[in-house]
């Protein structure tokens, strides 16, 4: 029986190729380019303006912005202070940027959105840069029977879940309108108001509250704890 054909290493069971074959292209020395990549044309370096804008407008597509916080964020990629006015004073001529529409804004939406009152707004425009007289002007579209309003139906709607013996109730609501920013007798007289409608056991604790006395003295207690300039 004749012996069998030794294979000839070109069929399906044919070894691939070694690494440094004759049939694959020479690969140019590590750490040197070809000739292609020498010859290549390098880009030009990007005008800070250009980049400046284009950051801006980044900024912008996320939400409204004020100048400072453009003005911030122009800084923290390197752009420098001559090139980062000269965009931001294009931007406020055309429009662009509004600190006092920004503002204005910002109040509405923060106080229908979250129930924040004129102190807490005030903090948040004096954070993002606005104009102290800007923030003022924006503030001042929300009024004192608003900021009332609010407060009493921040209140009530806490009240339907709130559990607790009334005085416990009490300094919880008032509590949460003071981290909102509402004066002590805004807070103290929309938790009395609420909890009197609330139930009997109720009305007779909010009927022992003297408001104004309560306010008073969480005012001058606020004066004491206000750091000094």
């Amino acid at each position: 029986m004749a012996g069998r054909r030794a294979r000839t290493g070109r069929g399906w069971d044919a070894s691939p190729p070694r690494t440094g074959d004759a049939s694959d292209p020479p690969r140019p020395p590590r750490g040197r380019r070809t000739e292609q990549q020498v010859d290549q044309p390098e880009s030009p370096p990007r005008d800070e303006s250009e980049v400046a804008r284009e950051i801006c407008l980044r900024q912008l597509a996320v939400r409204p912005r004020t100048r400072a916080e453009l003005a911030d964020a122009l800084a923290k990629r390197g752009i420098s202070e001559e090139v980062s006015a000269e965009v931001l004073d294009r931007y406020d001529e055309v429009g662009i940027i509004d600190d006092a529409a920004f503002a204005r804004a910002w109040v509405s939406s923060r106080h229908t959105g979250r129930g924040l009152a004129r102190r807490a707004l005030a903090n948040e425009l004096r954070r993002k840069g606005v104009d102290g007289e800007v923030a003022t002007e924006a503030l001042g579209e929300l009024d004192e029977e608003t900021e009332a309003a609010t407060a009493r139906t921040l209140v009530e709607r806490k009240l339907r879940t709130a559990r607790g013996e009334p005085d416990a109730v009490f300094r919880r609501l008032v509590g949460m309108l003071a981290r909102k920013g509402y004066p002590p007798g805004v807070a103290i007289r929309a938790v009395k108001d609420a909890l009197a409608a609330q139930s009997a056991e109720a009305a007779e604790f909010a009927e022992q509250i003297d408001a104004d006395a309560l306010a008073d003295a969480e005012g001058d207690l606020e004066r004491d704890n206000r750091p000094l300039d």
